[in-house]
């Protein structure tokens, strides 16, 4: 909540301030209700705008309404979604369709290494550096092994979900 009218620095001033990618919800409550100044604060980034005097109802009612809109905004950036498929990274939930599959944390992490090159081919290497944090060794097929269950998990939703590139890597088609 931020007044216009402050007694160090006004306001507009603290609104102006604030990082442009700032995610934190701003509402001006002000006396100062004209036009002119409620279309400054809301060009300055303010998520609403309520002149002084009003409803306490309706102050409650506004402050609701912008958190939940600056709920819905933080799980959009912590959540990577593409087409159908939903991986939630602070809970670490997969869903495809809206339905929860259940995977290891391993096969959460691959798959969030695959979406975030989705449609590039994925190597080997890695993928084992960034999903088993080692290196990859000549007979190890323990990545082969997660990339099997996971496929046979994300199967019932498409028909090869991630594709083998012979001596590249994978790749996620999903």
């Amino acid at each position: 909540m931020l007044d216009i009218m402050m007694p160090k620095i006004d306001g507009l001033n603290v609104l102006r301030q604030l990082p442009i990618t700032s995610q934190i919800p701003v509402i001006m409550l002000t006396a100062k209700g004209d036009e002119i100044d409620r279309i400054i604060g809301l060009e300055l980034g303010a998520d609403d705008y309520i002149a002084k005097p009003c409803n306490p109802r309706e102050l409650l009612a506004r402050i609701n309404a912008v958190v939940k809109r600056a709920s819905i905004s933080a799980v959009e950036i912590t959540a990577l979604v593409h087409d159908r498929l939903l991986l939630d990274q602070v809970h670490r939930i997969c869903k495809i369709d809206g339905v929860e599959l259940q995977v290891t944390g391993t096969e959460f992490d691959l798959l969030v290494a695959l979406l975030k090159q989705k449609g590039e081919v994925v190597s080997k290497e890695w993928l084992s550096q960034t999903v088993l944090q080692r290196e990859l060794q000549p007979f190890d097929r323990s990545l082969d092994v997660h990339v099997s269950r996971l496929r046979k998990k994300l199967q019932p939703f498409h028909h090869e979900p991630i594709k083998a590139i012979r001596g590249k890597g994978y790749q996620l088609v999903l």
